[in-house]
């Protein structure tokens, strides 16, 4: 097919599929005696598979992504898919991590006595207890995350409860995959209400965007699975269907042929 009519099937721009093609997205077309591209079956997989991907993980990672898996050798670019799928499993099991360690924070919360004027923790004493470096807290203060407070500009920052369990749950989101803008936004809003369900509703709404991105991963998988099957050239020996054919077949001259015709 044409260039327009691959574009059209697959509902990229003529542009988008020279721009994909260039930087090795797709496999490289066909050239005729007229210079004209000409594109198969093949390049429709490869432009739905990058679709998925740029949904997956992104457009940059997925330009990479299938660069690497028509050049790579057959059991490296399969394990390229694999360590994106172990990228969102680590995504996922952090951000649940942080739901729990948000739901421990509002059960203290719940059953603490009241704070004293003796129970502000100094900003060491803090960075200790969360497992952050003061660095951090002040990086958080300075975003507005969390707010110690000073008798003045040279005094030492003491964080009361409040501060404490404010900065626990910046933590937590942190550890669950959130950049700084979106735990902004969550933050001012427990500020507004001082109700954590916005920060447990925040981690929910990343569990299901994992969840989304893992569904559309799968998806992208089988495509790129089938390019990978039938690039060509690839060795017998990084094959593992062509191995184990050669392992169970009679040891005449064609035996170890069959999967590379």
């Amino acid at each position: 097919m044409t260039t327009g009519r691959l574009a059209a099937a697959t509902g990229y721009s003529v542009q988008q599929v020279r721009d994909l093609e260039r930087l090795g997205v797709i496999p490289s077309a066909v050239r005729m005696p007229n210079s004209y591209r000409r594109f198969g079956p093949e390049h429709v997989t490869a432009l739905r598979a990058y679709r998925a991907l740029a949904v997956a993980v992104g457009p940059v990672e997925a330009r990479r992504v299938m660069h690497d898996v028509q050049v790579l050798p057959y059991d490296e670019a399969l394990a390229r898919v694999v360590e994106l799928h172990s990228g969102l499993a680590r995504a996922r099991a952090e951000s649940l991590t942080a739901l729990r360690a948000l739901d421990t924070i509002v059960d203290e919360a719940a059953h603490d006595a009241p704070p004293l004027p003796g129970d502000a923790m100094s900003i060491t004493e803090l960075a200790n207890a969360i497992g952050v470096r003061s660095s951090t807290l002040r990086f958080w203060e300075k975003e507005g995350l969390v707010a110690p407070e000073r008798i003045d500009r040279n005094a030492a920052r003491s964080y009361s409860p409040a501060a404490a369990r404010d900065a626990r749950i910046v933590a937590a989101l942190r550890a669950g995959g959130y950049r700084i803008p979106a735990v902004r936004a969550v933050m001012a809003a427990i500020g507004t209400d001082n109700d954590t369900d916005t920060a447990r509703d925040a981690l929910h709404e990343r569990l299901h965007t994992i969840a989304v991105q893992s569904e559309t991963l799968l998806r992208a998988g089988a495509d790129i699975a089938n390019l990978i099957e039938n690039r060509t050239p690839r060795s017998s020996n990084s094959n593992p269907k062509s191995a184990t054919a050669t392992a169970h077949s009679s040891p005449s001259p064609r035996a170890g042929t069959a999967d590379d015709s």
